[in-house]
């Protein structure tokens, strides 16, 4: 989809809550060419905090490069605290952050937060839940903008939050940008008509705040059709088999994380991705722990990126257990592997990453792996759809190595043999 011209009065909205969607509004912005004319000034609370929690949120950084970047950026926060903007390149982009409460995420999100200001962006940081008026205060605040603004983009269609402000926008232009494997969940519930619910979640009862907010829910999706007033765009690096009819879907190949980042410095050995399968209820914490350390040992992993969502507990206790080096990324992997140092083996479990690292990695002899899920390793309480899920995220995926589920004490030899080099 073509950008079309923007003025101060028709700005484009983004709404992120997370650093992988901020990080795909960058790269949408980029393909589409998209800068900044002012549009819209900041209003109360548009800063982003001080970076006083830093340590906490962002935790160490992944590598050197992260750690330089940290200190370049430190200073950049109080350019957003005075409503700074970029040079006046195009047509307006105002990243709208409705911040989250977990330290780590907000940490990610700060420092994405500073690389948007460097590419121009003007950025309106919320503390969308920081209280019982939080949300009250967020959606009085971003209201005018809404009525004003031409397009609309988001990052997490089944955000509440997102819906929420889905119904107050007359814009003629909606984008969904990446929010990870959840867009390709996203765009077959809205092929088939379906609800919108995350894909773990599927087959659960609904709770009494599901059904308070269904009409609310039903409203956004039908928002997110396309018609004869608005144009729907999908902007993914996931594959998409179902598309709904009347919605463009634009390819996201990284091109900006490929034109500022790297190539980077490899390492020897592999290092290893988490995931938050744990937290979500999905792998059970101990099998998970135990295909850690085989996967660990079959490829001389050494160490291990944790995903922001896990748990403090479960990482000390990976840490002990299998002698890997947990690393705390203050940025998406994405950035992190780009910009190196990174080990020539990534290996990972059905992720996100085993899309998208391949694209920011093009032209380097870096190589993904990805290692299913055993059925076994499922929770009671995973959904009925989980195996089947993981697996065709596994099996779509492009450039990637598949391996066998790690069990302990088998394949070691042969995968190290594979892995070799």
């Amino acid at each position: 989809m073509s950008p079309r011209a923007g003025s101060a009065g028709h700005p484009t909205l983004a709404f992120v809550e997370s650093p992988v969607q901020l990080l795909n509004v960058l790269e949408w912005a980029y393909a589409h060419a998209v800068g900044t004319t002012g549009s819209g000034a900041p209003g109360p609370g548009a800063g982003i905090p001080a970076p006083r929690d830093r340590r906490s949120g962002a935790g160490r950084a992944a590598a050197d490069g992260a750690g330089r970047a940290a200190a370049d950026g430190a200073g950049r926060a109080a350019a957003v605290d005075a409503g700074a903007a970029g040079p006046q390149a195009g047509e307006g982009l105002t990243l709208v952050v409705l911040s989250p409460t977990d330290p780590m995420t907000r940490g990610q999100l700060r420092r994405m937060a500073e690389l948007a200001l460097d590419e121009g962006h003007e950025v309106r940081w919320e503390e969308a839940r920081g209280g019982a008026l939080a949300p009250f205060r967020t959606i009085g605040g971003l209201t005018p903008l809404l009525r004003r603004a031409r397009r609309v983009v988001m990052g997490d269609p089944f955000s509440r939050y997102v819906q929420l402000l889905l119904t107050i926008t007359r814009a003629r232009e909606l984008v969904v940008v990446d929010d990870g494997t959840a867009t390709m969940e996203f765009v077959a519930q809205l092929a088939r008509g379906e609800r919108l619910v995350r894909w773990h979640r599927k087959g659960g009862r609904r709770g009494a705040r599901d059904l308070l907010f269904a009409p609310v829910s039903s409203a956004a999706r039908r928002r997110l059709m396309p018609s004869a007033r608005r144009t729907v765009e999908v902007f993914s690096s996931m594959p998409i088999d179902e598309t709904p009819a009347g919605v463009t879907v634009t390819a996201n190949g990284f091109a900006w994380t490929r034109s500022r980042f790297g190539p980077p410095r490899l390492t020897k050995g592999a290092d290893l991705v988490g995931t938050s399968l744990v937290e979500t209820g999905v792998v059970d914490g101990e099998r998970y722990l135990e295909a850690v350390r085989a996967l660990a040992k079959a490829h001389g992993a050494r160490r291990y990126f944790a995903h922001r969502r896990e748990s403090p507990e479960k990482l000390r206790h990976l840490a002990v257990e299998t002698g890997l080096e947990v690393v705390r990324p203050d940025l998406p992997l994405e950035l992190i592997a780009r910009r190196g140092p990174i080990g020539r083996t990534i290996l990972s479990f059905p992720s996100t990453v085993v899309h998208t690292l391949p694209l920011a990695l093009v032209g380097t002899e870096v190589r993904v792996a990805v290692c299913d899920i055993d059925p076994e390793w499922l929770t009671d309480h995973a959904s009925p759809r989980a195996q089947g899920f993981l697996s065709g995220v596994t099996g779509t995926a492009r450039d990637v190595d598949r391996l066998p589920s790690a069990v302990p004490g088998q394949g070691v030899a042969a995968e190290q043999d594979m892995t070799a080099g």
